[in-house]
């Protein structure tokens, strides 16, 4: 019987809930593997990359199923694991390390689409807003991590909104807000030009757009930022947490449909993604799609956006990790 091996982030006991939901991942994907036939192992990744290299080539595998995220805590270090897979010569799910490191550093990510034409908020990253020569438009901006994922350090209030004073003003009070979040933000962050419109999660799968998910902001006023904060997924506490809802797009509307799908396909073409994705996107007041983020390893447990996509297509999740295998190299 074929051995599978699940490779994943390793936690903690006092782990936060967007660290611990791998093990639900975790639990999901050997469920899948087993119901197809697999024999399952699972290794938990951190920074000891020698003793994974060592268990790795006494008992290898046939398949390595990588849900790794972060080493040591580092979103930065998610590319590791395949480049070391890679090197090994092992046969493995998701994006290769060249694509891994392109989507998560976010923005390579946006100089990728900005140069392939492909639509995405302009944005300034800290050294370009320590330039004194540096300037920012007057309007919205939102504050993000260059490298982290699960919405870390990201709420409505990561939201600013400048106005007066001249470009270079402007560019100062958003290095201003930008440097007491780093810590938040793992260290790098940058500011990307806030889009008021729908967001769009849309998941891939071996290529497939499926259906497209959109996150509805609930009984939000109109001037209310519309973020899908760290909050609105991990916090049951917090009222963003209930008010933004998934809903997947109507047949009512096939011109965006195609539109959004048409972007999302390119993104997936234009890194170089295997396995699944997701792309996340916003659609402003003239129908166009701005892409703020693309994710080569979007997380797989069941009450996430992937498996509900999934579902909505009329697969199994076990169908649905058949195809990210059949696509593994």
């Amino acid at each position: 019987m074929r051995l599978a091996a699940i490779l994943h982030d390793r936690v903690r006991p006092d782990s936060g809930p967007d660290d611990l939901d791998v093990l639900e991942q975790v639990a999901a994907v050997e469920s899948a593997l087993r119901s197809l036939g697999w024999r399952v192992s699972t290794l938990p990744c951190d920074l000891d990359l020698a003793t994974l290299t060592e268990r790795l080539r006494r008992d290898p595998p046939d398949l390595c199923f990588n849900l790794v995220e972060s080493l040591g805590g580092h979103g930065r270090l998610a590319p590791v694991v395949p480049g070391l897979l890679e090197s090994l010569g092992v046969r493995f799910t998701g994006a290769g390390s060249s694509a891994m490191f392109a989507a998560t550093h976010k923005t390579l990510a946006k100089r990728l689409l900005r140069a392939a034409g492909v639509p995405t908020p302009d944005w300034l990253d800290a050294a370009a807003l320590a330039d004194p020569l540096a300037t920012a438009a007057p309007g919205r901006w939102i504050i993000k991590s260059v490298w982290e994922h699960a919405s870390r350090g990201l709420d409505e209030d990561s939201v600013v909104e400048i106005a007066g004073g001249t470009d270079a003003d402007r560019a100062r009070t958003l290095a201003n807000a930008l440097r007491p979040r780093l810590g938040s933000l793992g260290g790098e962050g940058f500011v990307e030009r806030y889009v008021h419109g729908r967001e769009f999660n849309v998941a891939v799968l071996a290529g497939r757009v499926l259906p497209l998910a959109e996150m509805v902001f609930r009984g939000y006023a109109e001037g209310r930022p519309r973020v899908v904060g760290f909050r609105a997924k991990w916090d049951p506490a917090a009222t963003a947490y209930h008010d933004t809802v998934r809903e997947f797009l109507a047949e009512s509307e096939p011109e965006l449909a195609r539109s959004i799908a048409d972007v999302v396909s390119r993104c997936w073409s234009l890194f170089g993604l295997r396995g699944w994705a997701r792309v996340d996107l916003r659609i402003d007041d003239g129908g166009t799609p701005w892409v703020i983020d693309v994710n080569a390893n979007p997380c797989l447990s069941p009450d996430a956006g992937f498996a509900a996509a999934v579902a909505e297509a009329g697969l199994s999740f076990a169908d649905a990790i058949a195809q990210i295998i059949e696509d593994a190299e």
